[in-house]
């Protein structure tokens, strides 16, 4: 009797690179919004004139315009990204037409430069032509996959949700009765602990390690806050 061995149970590998669009887009969103609002509120705090009606006003308009500029950088980037990943595909899709015998053969060579012997490299780059020859040049040849391509309106929806997510929690210190240095610390707490917050976050959904990304995105935060409170000090000196 022939025994026939058990196959492999399948499994789930869980890679994370389809994430790469949106999650770039989202962590600097977020990181935006911390910084640029607790920046500008905490600059136009440390003027001498400013009262706390002003740094909330500031607070606010830096936060819409902060997202909006964020969603319409990241629309047209991407989509510059998008326009050229077309024109790329069109010219394939023209080469393909035109000879495709010669792009048999590249996609052959293709394969044997990634360890394949010439035979089983044909073999694949005919198989692999028969089913979509398009998307097999598009994979291979331009490096370019469904999962990484580029989507301008997702990018630009994320980083504007993130930016507002992140804008908000510098205005957390505006609560409570606090004025003065008192209001400067805490909307600076309250920042250093969001960013180290979105650190993890931004991480844990990359799939890496935590402390690393936390503490720069904390002492990048950190760093922009002073510069402006230094610049907000000096303004408010001058025209106080």
């Amino acid at each position: 009797m022939v025994m026939v061995a058990n196959p492999l149970p399948a499994h789930s590998e869980g890679h994370l690179g389809h994430r790469a669009g949106w999650l770039r887009a989202a962590v600097l969103g977020a990181n935006d919004g911390l910084v640029s609002t607790s920046s500008l509120m905490v600059g136009v705090a440390t003027a001498s004139s400013a009262h706390g009606s002003t740094v909330l006003t500031a607070g606010l308009a830096g936060l819409a315009a902060g997202a909006m500029a964020m969603a319409a950088g990241e629309w047209v980037s991407v989509s510059s990204q998008s326009d050229v990943e077309r024109a790329d595909l069109a010219l394939e899709r023209r080469e393909l037409d035109a000879n495709p015998d010669a792009e048999l053969q590249e996609l052959i060579a293709i394969y044997q430069g990634r360890g394949l012997q010439r035979e089983l490299a044909e073999q694949v780059a005919v198989e692999l032509t028969k089913g979509d020859a398009l998307a097999a040049h598009a994979r291979d040849e331009l490096g370019l996959h469904p999962s990484s391509r580029a989507r301008p309106l997702q990018a630009a929806g994320a980083s504007a949700a993130s930016f507002m997510l992140g804008g908000v929690v510098p205005l957390i210190g505006m609560v409570g009765p606090f004025t003065g240095n008192a209001r400067i610390l805490v909307i600076v707490l309250v920042t250093l602990v969001g960013l180290a917050v979105a650190g993890v976050l931004g991480a844990r959904a990359a799939g890496t390690a935590i402390t690393r990304p936390a503490l720069r995105v904390v002492l990048g935060g950190a760093g922009a806050m002073a510069v402006t409170a230094l610049v907000g000090h000096l303004v408010g000196g001058v025209t106080g």
